[in-house]
């Protein structure tokens, strides 16, 4: 049914479910505005992106023109939904000079999965599904996080509830400043090079929870080499939104237990930095006893790098370092199957 009017939700978001934390309101804030201490009052980077109804949005186009408002979001997000009535409230009411649009984190959904929720909440915005680059422009960190661009072409604000402050800065932005004000154009951030199986893994090195430097590939090392993209919320905060991959990283999860210490094999494990910390990721080592290394993937650079946008994933490289399969463990093909073929 579509969504009639907006209500305040302050309140409400406050006592929500967010990954790893209980006391939503103020965490997911502090991590959205720990995230935009780099980003607010400089310009806002000029991309073209694409509609999930295949409508091309020039966002360069746009400032100096109108204020811009984007928030990220995903359909497993609790508060997400919970924050749609004001967010469509807000596309609604929006006028001339403000220009309202969705952008899915790209995160464990697919366009299938986006255009069932749309219809059921009846969401009239545009839909951006991102490949990882809005999300690196804007140090996505967690869901929701909302963009406000000024009229200037600058970025005002940054922040994950639905309050008072994202209302203000909604009203700010609309504002015209002085004249020649506007900002100086900020390029479009530059695609870093993405491997696909068949490609060698990259020479560089990443640092576990120990600080222990760790290199993707080595070729002197003879063994197999095993990246499990994953994140530290995925089976307990999914359980009840998207059960099946909770599943699916729990299976995961324990295929790679038994096999953690097989001398064929040299495991990486890669958490993704969408609401998750260094601390969230030793509480899920410590919880679920995993035993290989791991890394925090904060910004979203190797999940971009290998295009990653659902956990759990799994990629196999050989002793050369070349990558040879992408995969996600289950009931037809475990991962010690996998291991053994090759």
């Amino acid at each position: 049914m579509k969504i009639m009017r907006w209500f305040s939700l302050a309140a409400l978001i406050g006592v929500l479910a967010i990954p790893g934390v209980e006391a939503a309101e103020s965490t997911g804030q502090e991590r959205a505005e720990a995230a935009g201490k780099g980003l607010v009052g400089s310009p806002a980077p000029r991309m073209v992106v694409k509609t999930i109804d295949g409508d091309t949005i020039d966002l360069g186009a746009l400032y100096g023109k109108k204020a811009v408002y984007l928030k990220f979001w995903a359909t497993w997000c609790v508060p997400c939904r919970e924050q749609m009535p004001h967010f469509e409230h807000t596309y609604e009411s929006a006028g001339p000079d403000l220009a309202v649009i969705a952008i899915n984190a790209g995160f464990d959904d697919s366009v299938e999965e986006i255009q069932k929720y749309r219809r059921t909440l009846g969401i009239t915005m545009p839909i951006v599904r991102d490949d990882g680059a809005l999300g690196a422009a804007f140090n996505l960190r967690v869901t929701p996080q909302h963009i406000v661009i000024g009229r200037d072409g600058r970025i005002q604000y940054v922040g994950h509830l639905a309050d008072a402050r994202l209302d203000a800065a909604l009203l700010s932005a609309r504002q015209p400043g002085p004249a020649g004000a506007m900002a100086a154009s900020a390029p479009a951030p530059t695609e870093s090079s993405r491997v696909d199986v068949g490609d060698l893994l990259p020479a560089l090195s990443v640092s576990t929870l120990e600080g222990k430097s760790i290199a993707l590939r080595t070729p002197a090392s003879r063994r197999l080499t095993v990246l499990v993209f994953l994140s530290p919320w995925c089976e307990s905060y999914l359980a009840t939104t998207r059960p099946a991959i909770s599943e699916s990283c729990r299976r995961t999860r324990l295929q790679v237990g038994a096999l953690a210490q097989d001398p064929r094999v040299r495991w990486i494990g890669i958490a993704s930095g969408l609401w998750a910390s260094a601390e969230d990721l030793r509480k899920y080592r410590e919880d679920y006893k995993v035993r290989i290394p791991l890394t925090l993937d904060e910004s979203g650079a190797l999940f971009r790098t290998f295009r990653i946008t659902d956990v759990p994933t799994v990629l196999i490289a050989d002793a050369q370092g070349k990558l040879i399969r992408r995969f996600v463990p289950d009931e037809r093909e475990s991962l010690h199957k996998a291991i053994d073929v090759l």
